[in-house]
C-alpha cells in the first residue's frame, strides 16, 4: 500500500514552523564542528602512561556512546592494542592498571558514566574524560585526570563530530593507532553532502528527502556490515529513535543470515510495513557483499521496499561519517513528515528524573 504524506519536503517556511528548536540547523554544522573537534584533539592534554596500555575502554551511553563505537570501527584493522566500548555502570573485570578508559558524558552527569569513572579509579587505569562540564569535570579536576572540554549547547546525539573525534586523535597521538590524516576532506565530504542534503535542496536532487518520503508510515530496518558500516546502522537506528521517535531496528552482515534472514516469513501483512535500508562500503568483505546482494533479491518482494547507499570519501572514517550524515538529515526530515518536534526527548527526561527521586 502506498502511504502519501500530506506536507511537501520542499516547503521551507513549514520545515522551520514544524522544527522550532532548529535541528536542521545544528545538523548544517556538522562540518564546522568536526573541523574544531580535530582542533581539540590535536591539543588535548594526554594521560600518563607508565607503558602501553593493553586495552582501551570508551565508557558511554547513548550519544555519547557511538563515538567509542566509531574509534572502535575506524581504528579496528591496524591497533595494536584492543578497543572496546562500555555502556554500563560496571566496567568489566580485566579493567585494571594496564588500561587506558575514556570517559564520555556530553552533560558530565550521566549516572553511569559518573559510576565507571570511579570504577576505573579504584582499578588503577588511566583516564580521560571528554564533556562540556558537570560532575565529570568536576572529578576529573578534583583528582588531576586529563580534561578535554568541548563546547555545550548541542542536544549529545548532535555533538557527535565533538564527542568522537577528540579520543581518536589522542589515540594517535598516543602512538596506539595511526594519527588520522588530517587533510581537510572530511570537512570538505561534510560541506559537499550538506549543499545537497540541506532544506533549500529539492526533493529531486535531495537523497535524505526522498528516502524520508519512502520510510513514511514504515518502520525502518537498517543493515551494515560488520567491522565498517555496522556502527552507521547503530546511528541511524538511535537517530530514527531519538529524532523521528519512531521505533527502528539494526543487525549486520554476516551475523543477519544466520537467523534474522528466515524471519520474513510470518506475518506477511506486518512485513509490509517495514523498509529495509542497507548501508555499504567499498571495504566489505567480497562475501558480505554478496549476501546483500543475495538478501535484497530475497526480500524485495517482501518489504515495503529497499534502499541502499554507499559511503563518500578515500578512508573508513570519512566514508562513516558521510552516511551518519545522511541518516541524522533523513531522522530530522521524517519527524518533520509527522509534525514531531524532533529535539526534545521527553521520555528520556521523564526516566532521568523518577531515577533521581531513587535512593
Amino acid at each position: 500500500m502506498d502511504i502519501k504524506p500530506k506536507i511537501n519536503l520542499d516547503d521551507i517556511n513549514l520545515l522551520r514552523e514544524r522544527d522550532p528548536d532548529g535541528m536542521l540547523e545544528t545538523l548544517a554544522g556538522l562540518p564546522e564542528q568536526c573541523e574544531e573537534a580535530l582542533r581539540l584533539g590535536r591539543e588535548a592534554p594526554l594521560p600518563s602512561l607508565k607503558k602501553e596500555p593493553r586495552q582501551v575502554v570508551m565508557a558511554g551511553l547513548g550519544g555519547s556512546a557511538i563515538g567509542g563505537d566509531l574509534v572502535r570501527e575506524v581504528v579496528a584493522r591496524e591497533a595494536r592494542t584492543p578497543v572496546l566500548v562500555c555502556r554500563d555502570y560496571a566496567l568489566p573485570a580485566y579493567i585494571n592498571e594496564e588500561t587506558l578508559v575514556f570517559l564520555t558524558s556530553y552533560s558530565g552527569n550521566t549516572e553511569e558514566t559518573l559510576s565507571a569513572y570511579e570504577a576505573a579509579g579504584k582499578r588503577g587505569a588511566a583516564r580521560l574524560a571528554i564533556t562540556t562540564g558537570g560532575k565529570l569535570a568536576e572529578r576529573a579536576q578534583r583528582d588531576g585526570v586529563p580534561l578535554v572540554r568541548v563546547p555545550a549547547g548541542f542536544p549529545p546525539r548532535s555533538a557527535l563530530g565533538y564527542l568522537f573525534l577528540p579520543a581518536l586523535f589522542i589515540l594517535g597521538r598516543l602512538g596506539l593507532v595511526a594519527l588520522p590524516e588530517d587533510n581537510g576532506e572530511l570537512v570538505g565530504v561534510l560541506r559537499k553532502l550538506r549543499e545537497e542534503l540541506r532544506p533549500a535542496s529539492p526533493r529531486a536532487r535531495n537523497r535524505a528527502k526522498d528516502l524520508t518520503l519512502r520510510l513514511y508510515g514504515r518502520v525502518p530496518v537498517v543493515y551494515g556490515a560488520t567491522h565498517t558500516t555496522e556502527v552507521a546502522a547503530t546511528r541511524w537506528k538511535g537517530q530514527f529513535n531519538e529524532n523521528s521517535k519512531c521505533l527502528a531496528y539494526w543487525n549486520a552482515f554476516p551475523e543477519m543470515n544466520h537467523n534474522e534472514i528466515v524471519g520474513f516469513e510470518a506475518p506477511p501483512e506486518l512485513l509490509r510495513a517495514l523498509f529495509l535500508i542497507c548501508l555499504r562500503d567499498a571495504s566489505d568483505h567480497p562475501r558480505v557483499q554478496a549476501r546483500m546482494e543475495i538478501t535484497k533479491r530475497l526480500l524485495k518482494d517482501r518489504v515495503a521496499g529497499i534502499s541502499e547507499f554507499w559511503g563518500e570519501g578515500s578512508s573508513l572514517l570519512v566514508r562513516l561519517l558521510s552516511l551518519i550524515y545522511l541518516g541524522d538529515y533523513t531522522s530530522v526530515y521524517l519527524a518533520l513528515l509527522y509534525g514531531i518536534n524532533p529535539k526534545p526527548v521527553a521520555v528520556i527526561d521523564y526516566l532521568k528524573q523518577e531515577l533521581a527521586r531513587l535512593p
